[in-house]
């Protein structure tokens, strides 16, 4: 076991972020706040329509109107004749 004291100021090599990249990192930080705070605010704003579907009363559909792929079994094609 090595029993050597760290200095604290001992060995430390501090280098500073060019001003382009300064502002690069400061600007994707920005980005990730105001995208973080969207999806908080839309999730906030679905949660008080539910809570109002609720309290009118108003019931989920049973079934849907259309789909893009319908339950059973798929139906066949006749292969076109020339």
């Amino acid at each position: 076991m090595d029993n050597a004291p760290e200095s604290p100021a001992g060995k430390m090599n501090i280098e500073r972020l060019p001003t382009g990249n300064y502002l690069k990192e400061v600007a994707r930080g920005v980005g990730v706040l105001l995208g973080l705070g969207l999806l908080w605010a839309l999730e906030i704003a679905r949660n008080v329509y539910f809570k109002a579907l609720d309290r009118m009363g108003v019931k989920p559909r049973r079934n849907r109107r259309s789909s893009a792929f319908p339950p059973g079994q798929p139906k066949k094609h006749n292969p076109i004749q020339n």
